[in-house]
């Protein structure tokens, strides 16, 4: 009762955080000069012609193919909504010879059904192990599609789904109805550990980092040189913070940029062409844009600024454009600037 309680208070105080945040945010810009320029979205060919069915609730899944047995399955460059289905991630498979290795499974029982029903049209071979990256919910609420099988997760993930799971569930419903219906959080049944994977002829390299959360597991397929980054990388669009640490996750993402992968599939946002080349930009991208909001949110911090004046503040125009700014970034205040503003009181003390 202790545990519902708690999860209780968190979900709520995370809900007024938001909300209060966003009501200032619609404040400033109701009295803020009128803005020229428009938010864009940025879709691939695939994505075009994928568009989900309301009417059906059917998500219509494609399967791209990036590599000799590796495939990624993208989603929507946006934020949650009816119109995608919350369907917002980049999830993937990995066909071995012994079997599918499943990449996270999407943000709903049904997304879960329809995936596995893709797979099977793709591959002859059976799934035979699920990877979860990290802790947030369209990387695991698929999972009752995949009852059946090993769904791993590394311990801090596991520990973070069930401690969320509850909240996911109540959120997701809320934001996108009819599509969530029947879903509930079947948790992890396995360890994810750093280390090689060995399925098949398959080497999965998984390597554990953090920053967007406490666990962010990355994979890297050494047959291919895909990598599938998780949360770590998102590609223009605004990235999520409920769970962040921006040094940290700064620190993640120069590692990954180290590695030079060869193609990368980050958690959400398009993957273009899929070379070395857009994932570089990728990378550079998220840092980037990190960097730019660690510097904002210590510099208003350290003015005495509220979240009113952050959000009047300017922002370049290149993050404007991305995906879910209107939402996302006043998300990254209300999740953030109180930590600036209590080390501000606390000199020398750490966001």
């Amino acid at each position: 009762m202790k545990d519902s309680s708690a999860r209780a208070m968190r979900a709520l105080a995370f809900v007024l955080a938001t909300a209060s945040a966003a009501i200032a945010a619609a404040q400033v810009r109701a009295q803020a000069p009128a803005q020229t320029t428009t938010q864009t979205t940025t879709q691939t060919p695939a994505q075009v012609r994928a568009q989900p069915d309301r009417a059906t609730l059917d998500y219509r899944l494609k399967a791209r193919a990036l590599a000799d047995g590796v495939y990624v399955v993208e989603g929507a460059n946006a934020d949650f909504s009816p119109a995608n289905g919350c369907n917002i991630i980049n999830t993937g498979f990995i066909v071995t010879g012994a079997g599918v290795v499943v990449v996270n499974t999407g943000p709903s029982k049904r997304y879960g059904e329809q995936l596995r029903a893709l797979i099977a049209q793709t591959t002859a071979e059976p799934v035979v192990r699920v990877l979860h990256l990290n802790l947030h919910p369209d990387y695991f609420l698929g999972n009752q599609a995949f009852a059946d099988v090993p769904r791993a997760a590394t311990a801090r993930t596991a520990a973070g789904m069930k401690r969320e799971a509850r909240a996911y569930e109540d959120n997701l419903y809320r934001l996108c109805g009819d599509w969530m219906k029947g879903t509930e959080a079947l948790l992890p049944n396995a360890a994810a550990e750093p280390g090689v994977l060995r399925v098949g002829a398959r080497e999965l390299e998984l390597r554990e980092l953090r920053g967007h959360t406490d666990s962010d597991l990355v994979l890297l397929d050494r047959r291919s040189g895909v990598v599938f980054a998780g949360g770590l990388v998102f590609a223009e669009r605004v990235p999520t913070t409920p769970h962040a640490e921006l040094a940290p996750w700064l620190d993640s993402l120069q590692a990954l940029a180290k590695s030079e992968p060869r193609v990368l599939v980050p958690s959400h946002g398009p993957l273009s062409a899929a070379t070395a080349v857009d994932a570089a930009r990728a990378i550079d991208q998220t840092r980037r844009y990190l960097q730019w909001l660690d510097a904002t949110l210590k510099s208003a911090a350290e003015r005495g600024w509220d979240m009113a004046d952050l959000l009047r503040a300017p922002v370049p125009e290149e993050f404007r454009r991305w995906a879910a700014f209107d939402t996302e970034f006043t998300r990254n205040v209300a999740h953030l600037y109180p930590r600036y503003e209590r080390a501000a009181l606390r000199p020398g003390r750490q966001p």
